[in-house]
C-alpha cells in the first residue's frame, strides 16, 4: 500500500476504461494525479476528477488534446506549474481509427495520419516536454500503453497496430538514450480489456472474456514505482506479470 507516495503522476487519456482505472489506483497508492482528455470527453474527466478526489488525492485535470502540439504545451506546463514536478508520466491516451475497421486499403489517409499523431507523436512530444526535469532530478518513470496488434499484422488492425509498432521501438529508443540517466522508459501490453475501444473495435466480441481495466493496474504501479527504478527498455505483457505475482 502506498507504493507511489509523493510520486507526481500524469496520466493522458483519463476519462475513462484504463486512464481512470490508473487514475484511481495511483491515488490509491499514495500518488497526486494530473488526469488529461480532450473536450469531447470533459465529462467522463470530471468524473474520474470526483472519484479520485473521493480518496483524498490532489488531482490535477486538463483538458487538452495531445495530439496537437501547443496543447501538449499546455498540459506539461499547468502539470508543472501546480506540482513544481512530474515523476511519472502515462502514455494512456490513445486513438483507434475509423470503425468498422478497414483493410488499409480503405483506410482515408486523414485518419491514418490522426491515429500515428495521437498514438506515437502525442507520447514523443509529451515524453520530450516532461524529460528535461526528471532529467534533473536522475529519477523518473515514463510507461507507454502498448498493444499486442504492434506485434502481430491482424487484418484490418493496420492504423493502429503501425502506430502501436511505432509506439514500441520509441519506447527502446527513449530508454537506450537515457541509459544511466535514473530516468526510465517501458511499454505495457495490458491485452483485451473491457472498453469502450475494444467494443468499438469488435462490436460483436464476447465482452465477458474481456479483462476489466482495474485488473491489469499492477504492473503499471509496479513500473510507476521506485521498485522498478533500474527496469528500462522492457515491453510488459500484464498478464504474465499477474502470474507471476500470483506464483
Amino acid at each position: 500500500m502506498f507504493a507511489l507516495r509523493d510520486k507526481i503522476t500524469l496520466i493522458s487519456g483519463a476519462s475513462r476504461g484504463l486512464g481512470r482505472a490508473l487514475a484511481i489506483e495511483f491515488a490509491r497508492q499514495g500518488a497526486s494525479v494530473i488526469i488529461n482528455s480532450r473536450r469531447t470527453s470533459a465529462a467522463g474527466l470530471a468524473e474520474t476528477e470526483q472519484r479520485v478526489r473521493a480518496l483524498n488525492a490532489p488531482v490535477l485535470s486538463v483538458l487538452a488534446d495531445v495530439s496537437q502540439r501547443a496543447d501538449v504545451e499546455r498540459l506539461a506546463g499547468e502539470a508543472l506549474a501546480r506540482f513544481g514536478r512530474v515523476d511519472v508520466l502515462v502514455n494512456n491516451a490513445s486513438a483507434l481509427g475509423p470503425t468498422p475497421m478497414p483493410y488499409l486499403v480503405d483506410t482515408p489517409i486523414e485518419e491514418f495520419e490522426v491515429v500515428l499523431r495521437t498514438n506515437v507523436t502525442a507520447p514523443f512530444m509529451l515524453t520530450r516536454a516532461l524529460v528535461g526535469q526528471m532529467l534533473a532530478r536522475g529519477a523518473g518513470s515514463i510507461i507507454n500503453v502498448s498493444s499486442d496488434a504492434g506485434a502481430v499484422g491482424y487484418p484490418t488492425w493496420g492504423a493502429y497496430g503501425v502506430s502501436k509498432a511505432a509506439l514500441d521501438h520509441l519506447t527502446r529508443v527513449w530508454a537506450a538514450e537515457l541509459e544511466g540517466t535514473g530516468v526510465r522508459v517501458n511499454s505495457v501490453d495490458p491485452g483485451d480489456m473491457d472498453t469502450a475501444m475494444k467494443r468499438a473495435s469488435e462490436p460483436d466480441g464476447n465482452a465477458s472474456r474481456w479483462t476489466k481495466p482495474e485488473t491489469v493496474t499492477p504492473v503499471f504501479v509496479y513500473l510507476a514505482s521506485d521498485e522498478s527504478a533500474r527496469v528500462s527498455g522492457q515491453r510488459f505483457l500484464a498478464q504474465q506479470f499477474l502470474a507471476a505475482q500470483r506464483d
